[in-house]
Order: structure tokens, then sequence, then C-alpha cells
């Protein structure tokens, strides 16, 4: 299992340039912060895991690209143009369907993340973990319950392909009850 640091770097400038501007919601923080985060808990969790079948680099890559259909104007075909038609599929299954009701979109991006390989299902919680670090300030104690609940149907949804990432989301999802 190797790391090319070539297509991090490929990988992390499109995502910037396509997040340029965008900070983390309530802060002064540039969001790419957030997508290298998201990258360096997906590594964590492959090389942890010792299994060679994992693709590291495809990981990564969708884990730094994760957000850039659903907040910016970057399009699915793009992506497929750019990184070739597995990492388009990977962001598009890690990305919600805003044509469906809220309540329904997670279930959905769920459903569709299971239909790719366990690197997908990596990134989520990867993802997860680094929203849980600390909630908005103007969220709610309602809000940041709510997102408790949620994480725990991605950990629920998800679990079974790495029990590193999953111990990591669990132990997140425990400390979050401190933001009530």
């Amino acid at each position: 299992m190797a790391f090319n640091p070539h297509i991090y770097r490929q990988t992390v400038t499109f995502a910037g340039k396509a997040h340029a501007g965008h900070h983390i919601p309530g802060t002064t923080i540039p969001y790419v912060t957030h997508l290298a985060a998201v990258a360096a808990e997906t590594i964590s969790a492959i090389l942890q895991s010792n299994e060679d079948h994992l693709d590291i680099d495809f990981a990564v890559q969708c884990a730094l690209l994760h957000d850039v259909i659903e907040d910016t104007s970057v399009k699915y075909e793009e992506l497929i143009t750019s990184f070739g038609e597995k990492v388009a599929q990977g962001v598009l299954a890690l990305t919600k369907n805003d044509q469906l009701p809220f309540s329904e979109q997670m279930a959905d991006s769920l459903k569709r993340i299971l239909e790719q390989g366990p690197e997908v299902r990596i990134v989520k919680m990867a993802d997860r973990i680094d929203n849980l670090y600390l909630p908005a300030l103007y969220w709610t104690s309602a809000k940041r319950k709510y997102y408790q609940e949620e994480a725990r149907l991605i950990l629920d949804t998800l679990k079974g392909v790495n029990p590193y990432i999953e111990q990591r989301l669990a132990q997140k999802i425990e400390d979050y009850t401190k933001y009530f």
C-alpha cells in the first residue's frame, strides 16, 4: 500500500481552488483545513488497518473532494474529466441529494456510500469525526443532539469496514455529549 504525494497535491490544489473563499462555518478558518483533516483521518485509518486491498490514493482523493459537488460550482462531469469515474462516483455518493426532502438526504447518501468500496465508507466516517470536534457556536442544543444522533446512524450503517475509524467515530460521538 503506497501513498502518492503527487496525487494528494493535485487533489488538494483542485479542492482548494474549488473552495476558495469558503470558511468553516462560524469561523475565519479556510475550509480546506476541514478537507485536510478528513484526509488525515482517512490516511490514519487505512495505515492502521494494514489492509493491502484498500486504495489509499482513491480514499484520499474522495476525502479531499467530498464536498466539492455539494458546496461549490464543480459538477460531477468535471470530476470525471479531472480524476476519473471511480473518484467521481465516490464523491457523488458522499454528496447529499438536495432534490430530496432534507429528512431523506442522509439515508439516501448512506445507501449510495454502501454501494461504493470500503474507502468511501471510511471517508464518510472520517468526515463526521472531524465535524464532531466542535459544533458551530450558533447551533442550538437540539441541533447538536440531532447531529450526534445522525453520527450514530452513520456509524451503525457503515460499520464493519475498519475497526480503527469505527472506534474513533464512536469515541467522538460519546465525547460530543459535552456540547449539550
